[in-house]
């Protein structure tokens, strides 16, 4: 377990476990490093417990995201053409009824996010992990990025758009999350 310390303008010490397992911790500018070790050896159930935790989740979308193996070409190629065949459609009939046309729709496999929308270039890219979803939280995530084309931010505009253009989009999330989750 490797411990990372960081200085900062702060009142307090906070601490948090990170994807891999590490431990980050914030400390106030010219706190002796005594103080922070025993900070540490203080909360180390919570570490044991966390740590555990954390590395759980991570299993778990491991897991979630081996169910569609995409390492070779051939098994990219269909994943691509399977969500094509899916979105695309999407993306005609809510660009249509929201007054917005992305230039280009792109496929990739990412795991950090669903989709990802950059409202310059007005280019929109799906994860080929959306695969992994039932149909309708698809839907969702075509409807948040056009929405993007509308509202750049996850503001209160962006919620409303959200709520005139695909309604059940909090359970749709929320749904993606239990699939993720296992």
């Amino acid at each position: 377990m490797a411990i990372q310390l960081t200085y900062r303008r702060t009142s307090r010490m906070s601490m948090r476990i990170v994807k891999n397992g590490d431990v980050h911790v914030s400390a106030p500018w010219g706190m002796p490093r005594r103080e922070v070790e025993e900070f540490v050896e203080r909360h180390r159930e919570w570490i044991i417990e966390n740590r555990k935790k954390a590395m759980e989740r991570q299993d778990r979308r491991n897991a979630f995201y081996a169910q569609l193996p995409l390492t070779t070409r051939a098994q990219r190629t269909e994943a691509v053409e399977k969500l094509k065949a899916m979105v695309e459609p999407m993306v005609e009939r809510h660009a249509r009824e929201m007054e917005v046309s992305p230039s280009n729709v792109q496929y990739r496999a990412m795991v950090s996010r669903w989709g990802v929308c950059n409202v310059r270039s007005r280019s929109i890219c799906f994860s080929l992990y959306l695969l992994l979803l039932p149909e309708w939280c698809v839907e969702h995530i075509v409807v948040h990025e056009l929405c993007h084309l509308l509202e750049p931010s996850h503001n209160a505009r962006f919620h409303a758009l959200m709520d005139r253009f695909f309604p059940k989009w909090r359970e749709a999330r929320k749904e993606a999350g239990r699939k993720m989750k296992g």
